[in-house]
């Protein structure tokens, strides 16, 4: 086996088990013990999410979440910060976005299942990737933020926390190359659209972008040579490339943590999780 295919294997299992988990993490964003929490401490709507997910940085400003977060408006995040802090320390966000996942996760999944031993394993598993991407945090700030908290005891929030540093470790390495290809926040909006993964509408309303801003972005990338002419936002083929190398990249920057895991135990922590994942995806999918 060669030099590239070792690379091209890493690449699609650090994929596959993003993949996998990712729903665990994420239902963070949807469910309504996140939005109960975050109101008890007198942060409401979308404030919690900028809140919650800035706060293992410290009371941050709101350039650095711009900057971190990337392709939401800066006017949707200036709203929220740092006017947060002065209602609630990141410590106190922290706790409450942990105890919102005990609450979704003891819900949806029920006490015997976040007791079980399979959670346990798939904890320990999840624990020793996240470890390896918290020593290779340079140029990753949110997920080296993620890396301060401590670990907690619970196995579910133990998989929890370490689904959260992944993906951050993921998602900074992915804003790293998108802006290495001189794309912005909505330019990268833009062409996630373009890719026809997600509807241009659901990106412009939960980042916030109007109508005039979003085809100014269409228009910089049809001049770039990213998009064609067609009404509709639509890759030129040098564009779709483009795309496609940073989708790879992005599984190739993401690969250490899961290759100090091995084929064998992603495969294992892929099968653990799954139907839970598949519980949390519904979710999100309402």
């Amino acid at each position: 086996m060669t030099v590239a295919d070792d690379t091209n294997r890493a690449a699609v299992r650090a994929r596959r088990t993003w993949r996998t988990l990712e729903p665990l993490h994420g239902m963070i964003y949807f469910v309504p013990e996140a939005a109960e929490a975050y109101a008890a401490l007198g942060i409401a709507g979308r404030d919690g999410y900028f809140a919650s997910r800035s706060a293992p940085m410290g009371a941050v400003s709101a350039g650095a979440v711009v900057s971190t977060f990337f392709n939401f408006n800066p006017t949707l995040v200036h709203h929220a910060i740092p006017a947060v802090w002065e209602v609630a320390t990141p410590t106190q966000v922290v706790e409450a976005r942990f105890g919102a996942v005990d609450g979704a996760f003891r819900r949806l999944l029920g006490d015997e299942v976040v007791g079980s031993d399979e959670m346990r394993r798939a904890a320990a598993l999840a624990r020793r990737a996240a470890e390896v991407a918290a020593t290779m945090t340079e140029g990753r700030p949110l997920c080296a933020g993620h890396t301060t908290l401590p670990w907690p005891v619970d196995a579910h929030l133990a998989l929890w926390h370490a689904q959260s540093i992944l993906r951050e470790f993921r998602g900074d390495g992915h804003i790293a190359l998108l802006v290495g290809a001189g794309l912005s926040g909505l330019d990268s909006l833009v062409t996630h659209a373009a890719s026809g993964e997600v509807p241009r509408a659901a990106l412009q309303v939960t980042r916030a972008w109007d109508d005039s801003a979003w085809e100014a972005a269409v228009d910089s990338l049809r001049g770039r040579g990213w998009l064609t002419d067609a009404p509709e936002a639509t890759f030129t083929n040098w564009g779709a490339t483009r795309r496609h190398q940073i989708e790879e990249g992005t599984d190739r920057l993401a690969a250490a943590p899961y290759a100090a895991l091995g084929d064998d135990a992603c495969g294992e922590l892929r099968a653990l999780v799954r139907p839970w994942s598949k519980a949390f995806a519904d979710v999100l999918m309402r």
